[in-house]
């Protein structure tokens, strides 16, 4: 008995030697740098309809040391598609993206949002907003927010809902949907349809770019969007994820 508790004592200890001779390899590590950018100018820009854009770049190091050569610029169009540079033939939204490798391969990026804008716009959609729960819909059916909202046991009235000016007659929303998900659904933050919308002359407003967090994609369009200056009010409708259908009216505090 004695030699066979001896044996698996000996066998424990041949085995926490291997392992600690393993743990030993493991910790031979090699430090890698990551670029670090400093980008000239401001992170969102804007340009007037007719004006030129002059790009003000960016620096980067790594480990210390300059290596701006190893930037690669790319520009898209609010499409998503790589263009050669910022027209400002009409209004819209360009993101210039800064990237680049370290000596081991890894790759970041820091980007630039540049809008052109039309200087005619007169009227201005920027403030806060609260959702009419009587006349916003939901569905194909043409179900209510209130009646949709009273089946889940929640008679919230959605506030709070913003449309920040970022450059003339150019917003930053930040819930599309109204208030559906974050309030409504009671899922938070995460689930407000961000995105920028344009305002147009005669009072219309058009979809830029959109983003929820919390799937990690965006509307499929807006359409009939528009704003109501006598009432104060910004009615659209919607589609998202090819199945959900809604109709928000957002009224002006």
């Amino acid at each position: 008995m004695k030699k066979y508790l001896l044996y698996v004592c000996s066998l424990c200890l041949s085995m926490c030697m291997a392992t600690s001779c393993s743990d030993e390899e493991l910790t031979d590590t090699k430090i890698t740098y990551y670029t670090v950018f400093s980008m000239n100018g401001d992170e969102v820009m804007s340009v007037p309809i007719g004006g030129q854009f002059t790009d003000p770049g960016c620096t980067a190091t790594e480990n210390g040391e300059d290596v701006t050569a190893k930037i690669v610029k790319t520009i898209t169009n609010v499409a998503g598609e790589e263009v050669t540079a910022i027209t400002t033939g009409s209004a819209g939204m360009f993101t210039i993206s800064y990237a680049a490798k370290n000596v081991d391969g890894f790759s970041k990026s820091v980007k630039r949002t540049v809008f052109v804008y039309n200087p005619n716009i007169t009227e201005s959609i920027a403030g806060t907003y609260i959702t009419d729960m009587a006349a916003s819909t939901y569905g194909t059916a043409g179900d209510t927010f209130a009646k949709r909202a009273a089946q889940y046991g929640n008679t919230t009235q959605c506030t709070g809902i913003t449309f920040t000016e970022v450059a003339k007659g150019m917003y930053y929303a930040n819930d599309l949907l109204g208030g559906w998900y974050a309030q409504i659904r009671a899922y938070g933050k995460s689930y407000c349809m961000t995105g920028y919308v344009a305002l147009n002359e005669d009072n219309t407003i058009e979809l830029l770019s959109s983003y929820i967090a919390g799937w990690g994609d965006g509307l499929d369009y807006i359409e009939n969007a528009k704003w109501d200056p006598v009432n104060k009010k910004i009615s659209y409708n919607l589609s998202y994820a090819s199945q959900i259908f809604m109709a928000p009216v957002l009224i002006q505090k």
